[in-house]
């Protein structure tokens, strides 16, 4: 990448319209690693902020670069947060956690709905359509609707990337993490990671780390498997607190039908 940088600055200097500061400035951000948390849910499906609330929390609270808004089946969160995302200095991807009939698929820098209940090699087909990245979610977690229940390696399943960490896994299934990276290093997959955040307070406690600071620079991280995974899990705290949020936003009946539908015991309506 730097040398693309130094014919960029090549061509650029005769013109004279760029400064060898502003060059410096962007060779720091290709050399720097950032963070991202790529698997986040806002109050527009299960998640129990709204996207200023979330937007806000990030930018004060967090070191994270870029943030993946991926609620599921449903966009409008991602796209709320990405018309706001400039007064906030956040990078926002518009990301979509979609139903297949095969379980959870995270796609990420779409700009249209992808309707659930689809064969999952039709999803990654669409997603790849609109340029986008299609990544495997906790893949052999048993407590929710995953894709690694009869492996990863399917027809059509051309996936970028393996969520090699989830950070809100429950404590019987976190040997699932383990067998996620494992299946990626198999695949030549960058295994990258998420904190499956449903409140505030678990944003960022899974990141995806990878060289620049931009959107464009994760994408390009995915693709050319330069991407890697850190964090830590969800206390016992944070999910008391994620129960009682949802209860008291959506009564006890909501909140158990958005547990059912999370774990794919029942069909979503939004």
């Amino acid at each position: 990448m730097l040398a693309v940088s130094s014919v960029l600055w090549t061509s650029a200097i005769g013109s004279g319209s760029i400064t060898y500061q502003e060059h410096n400035q962007e060779r720091d951000m290709i050399d720097q690693i950032s963070k991202a948390d790529l698997h986040i849910h806002t109050s527009a499906s299960d998640g129990t902020a709204t996207v200023p609330e979330l937007l806000e929390y990030v930018a004060r609270t967090t070191d994270l670069r870029v943030i993946g808004i991926t609620d599921h089946d449903s966009i409008a969160g991602a796209k709320e947060a990405a018309h706001l995302a400039r007064q906030f200095g956040i990078n926002v991807i518009i990301g979509e956690e979609v139903s297949t009939i095969d379980g959870h698929l995270l796609a990420l820098f779409i700009d249209t709905f992808l309707p659930p209940h689809r064969p999952a090699a039709d999803t990654i087909a669409a997603i790849h359509a609109q340029g986008g990245l299609a990544i495997a979610p906790h893949p052999f977690d048993r407590s929710v609707s995953s894709l690694g229940r009869s492996g990863l390696q399917h027809a059509g399943w051309y996936f970028d990337a393996i969520e090699g960490f989830n950070a809100g896994v429950i404590w019987s299934q976190r040997t699932c993490n383990g067998a996620a990276r494992h299946a990626a290093a198999a695949m030549g997959l960058p295994a990258i990671g998420g904190s499956d955040a449903h409140t505030l307070a678990t944003v960022g406690l899974g990141y995806t780390l990878f060289p620049g600071a931009t959107a464009n620079d994760l994408y390009c991280a995915i693709r050319a498997n330069q991407a890697s995974w850190g964090g830590s899990y969800w206390g016992p705290g944070q999910y008391i607190d994620m129960g009682r949020r949802l209860i008291r936003q959506r009564s006890l009946w909501g909140a158990l039908s958005l547990a059912a539908a999370g774990a794919g015991l029942v069909v979503r309506s939004d």
